[in-house]
């Protein structure tokens, strides 16, 4: 089976299906010709997983920008309070396993967060080799101003917060797949 356009033979599109095989010529020599239509259909732009979550990723980060601004941080240097407004004081490490980044990728924006007056960096207390980020009192207080960004996001994407919470359980859901090793690796 193919999908053809009413315009004109040859021409494939997600129109009218008709049945291109025959008894005889070289749609008779293609093995499972309808199936090629489906995978064919697998493969468009607008059906991958990946590219909607490619631009609805950069989508919401983008719809953060204005709001964070306010606070006058970066999406990524929002990520970083989030992590310390949930515990502080903690190590470089404990950030970027947190954020699920490399701490090269982390050390800039703490550099960043430093030269605002909002965090401080030294060594943690009794492991020398680690580096401690710990909430100034200016970076303390700036939760108070961020309890405002959850509620501005739902209503700038025009999510309830059941809906914000279905999404959440599901790209976690996702993040979990795509950690594990698939089955098909495992096996070999």
């Amino acid at each position: 089976m193919k999908q053809e356009l009413a315009a004109g033979p040859g021409q494939v599109t997600h129109g009218q299906i008709s049945d291109t095989r025959a008894s005889d010529g070289p749609a008779a020599d293609v093995p499972a010709a309808g199936m090629q239509a489906v995978d064919d259909d697998l493969l468009l732009l607008e059906h991958q997983l990946c590219f909607a979550l490619t631009v609805a990723a950069r989508n919401v980060v983008a719809a953060y920008k204005p709001v964070l601004e306010k606070l006058g941080l970066t999406h990524p240097q929002y990520l970083v309070m989030l992590c310390l407004w949930e515990s502080s004081p903690r190590t470089v490490r404990g950030i970027s396993d947190a954020l699920s980044q490399e701490p090269a990728t982390i050390s800039p924006l703490l550099k960043r967060l430093e030269a605002g007056g909002l965090i401080t960096r030294g060594r943690a207390v009794g492991n020398e080799r680690a580096l401690a980020v710990q909430l100034t009192a200016k970076g303390a207080a700036l939760r108070q101003e961020a309890t405002a960004v959850p509620g501005a996001m739902m209503a700038r994407l025009g999510l309830t917060k059941q809906e914000v919470a279905q999404l959440h359980g599901s790209m976690m859901d996702l993040i979990k797949a795509s950690e594990e090793p698939a089955a098909d690796a495992v096996a070999d």
